[in-house]
């Protein structure tokens, strides 16, 4: 490992992030590493890393270079690995256009849920291209405390529980993942979202991201809430034809999440880079060894 590395530090309304620039894929990202750098008193402190990788360079990515340039190796703060992350993408785009890779327009990153099509606006926002969501069968339950509600299960290139609830305030702290039931719906962990209405299309959310606890944000987390809300409504756009938008209400600010009739889903918000720096490589190694 070289004595020292280049980072920058952005976040997605409050959804924040390490970002470690290595185009080669040079930089050695063990648990232990990914954790020591999002530690918040120890570290740097984020809910993820974002590990920015050529495709070509990338063994898991590799077979995307010809549609994706870059490749988004997303770790949560603990270290796990993780498929996608709505809010990391934003802020993955921001890096590359404020490192010059890209310019203001549409680009595509590749992800581990696939390729991603983005959209850097004049505006600042950030417009990402996130798919269909995948409705498993079957039945959930989200419970926290004495209380429980049935969920909706949502696939969004990883997994969502969405449970309404009348009060945020019943999702209790966070810290720990709340129970969801049956335990065989999701082998791998699952995201927890909380969602309250505020209005007509207007919903606010808290969620319990695998791997990271409560974070103030979460991209697909608040798509897998809009879709599960407009089933929820009737306004299913490949059942009415028409798309839909729901504004979604995050402890980090706000995101706009639409559905086509065709099942593709765009969430747009702001991203943000806000320091750059060097992390001491010698650091590292004393605490990986």
């Amino acid at each position: 490992m070289s004595t020292r590395i280049a980072f920058l530090k952005g976040h997605g309304t409050e959804n924040d992030f390490v970002i470690v620039p290595d185009p080669e894929n040079a930089i050695e990202l063990a648990p232990a590493t990914v954790a020591a750098l999002c530690d918040r008193r120890a570290g740097i402190g984020g809910d993820g890393v974002l590990h920015v990788v050529r495709s070509a360079a990338h063994p898991e990515a590799r077979a995307m270079a010809a549609e994706a340039e870059w490749f988004m190796d997303y770790r949560n703060g603990d270290g796990s690995v993780a498929e996608m992350c709505g809010n990391g993408v934003r802020v993955f785009a921001r890096y590359l256009q404020h490192a010059g890779h890209v310019a203001e327009g549409d680009l595509t990153i590749a992800t581990r849920g696939g390729v991603k099509s983005v959209h850097l606006a004049k505006n600042g926002d950030v417009t990402v291209g996130m798919g269909r969501a995948r409705l498993p069968e079957g039945d959930v339950t989200v419970s926290v405390d004495e209380r429980s509600w049935p969920a909706r299960n949502v696939n969004m290139g990883n997994p969502h529980a969405v449970a309404f609830v009348a009060d945020l305030a019943h999702a209790g702290n966070l810290f720990t993942p709340p129970p969801v039931g049956p335990a065989d719906a999701y082998p791998d962990g699952v995201n927890v979202e909380f969602a309250v209405d505020r209005g007509p299309r207007h919903v606010a959310m808290r969620v319990h991201e695998r791997g990271s606890g409560e974070t103030r944000s979460c991209g697909t987390g608040a798509c897998a809430v809009a879709v599960a809300a407009a089933r929820r409504d009737g306004t299913d756009p490949a059942v009415t034809g028409t798309p839909v938008t729901y504004t979604v209400d995050v402890p980090g600010g706000r995101l706009v999440i639409t559905e086509r009739p065709d099942g593709e889903i765009e969430m747009t918000g702001p991203a943000v880079i806000v320091a750059e720096g060097e992390i001491d490589g010698a650091w590292l190694e004393s605490i990986t060894h």
